[in-house]
């Protein structure tokens, strides 16, 4: 147990410094273009859900609560809001990023633009299909205040990126303790024959866990992929339906609860439909 407990503390530190640099980078960023992005999405027009999709790969939850909020307020059209919840990664980013020597840049690279390019395409099509008009209502103002966000405008992003890193870290200290825990138990070939790994049931649970809006969801579906206990084409369905603290801004923002209930059934879907498509075709990384 002792043992099991310093591969995990070890394993922990060590992404310590890689994941505060890259909030740090995260926040100097969205300080740096904050109110532009509303701006790009309310101007994309026709092509709202291909702005949508290059927007959302930038991670943290100030992308997704901004097209809630400009959703809500039909500045813009269900397709850009389908195609940012899509290609939002979350805390997905980080991680990879902090596991760069093992993934490799390229690959993190690849699913960035894999996730954006079936935001762009699913977007587009919502659009073609559903043809909603769009009303102009002013000013909306992107809602962050679900505890995973201090984005406070002027606030100091040296303050921000540690909060975030220790949020993060404390998710992956439980996450990577519950792993090397049942590995210390059951061994390695329990995570092989755990339901997340296999075709079609990986695919429906991985997307039923990335519609937690919590932080924790994309740390769970990032680690079970590096850790090889789930599939890359489940992996894909949990990432894409994961749009971070969107979803809960859109229940708190957007009068028409049937509405939401709606949006988050056909984000599962495309979800779903992305990963078994990738699992069909034997697409992996």
């Amino acid at each position: 147990m002792l043992e099991v407990i310093a591969d995990t503390l070890a394993d922990t530190v060590r992404l310590l410094p890689f994941l505060f640099l890259t909030y740090l980078a995260m926040e100097y960023l969205e300080h740096k273009t904050a109110g532009r992005a509303e701006t790009v999405l309310k101007k994309g027009g026709r092509l709202g859900p291909v702005a949508g999709g290059i927007l959302g790969m930038v991670p943290q939850c100030g992308f997704s609560a901004a097209a809630a909020n400009l959703y809500a307020g039909r500045v813009i059209t269900l397709g850009t809001l389908i195609s940012v919840y899509l290609s939002t990664s979350d805390e997905m980013l980080p991680i990879l990023i902090s596991e760069a020597d093992r993934v490799g840049l390229g690959t993190i690279l690849k699913i960035l633009v894999l996730k954006a390019a079936v935001g762009m395409a699913a977007g587009l099509a919502v659009d073609v299909l559903v043809r909603q008009k769009q009303e102009v209502h002013g000013h909306i103002h992107a809602l962050c205040e679900h505890e995973h966000c201090h984005c406070e405008e002027g606030g100091s992003i040296w303050k921000s990126a540690m909060i975030h890193t220790l949020q993060i870290t404390f998710f992956i200290l439980l996450i990577s303790f519950a792993l090397n825990l049942l590995l210390f138990f059951f061994g390695e070939e329990l995570l092989g024959r755990l339901l997340l790994n296999r075709p079609v049931a990986g695919e429906l649970l991985a997307a039923l866990v990335g519609l937690i809006p919590n932080c924790a969801a994309s740390v769970v579906l990032t680690r079970l992929y590096l850790d090889g206990a789930m599939s890359f084409a489940a992996c894909m369905s949990g990432l894409l339906t994961g749009a971070g603290v969107g979803s809960l801004i859109l229940f708190r923002v957007n009068r028409n609860k049937k509405e939401n209930v709606k949006i988050l059934l056909l984000l599962y879907g495309i979800g779903v439909a992305a990963g078994l498509i990738l699992e069909g075709i034997g697409y992996s990384m």
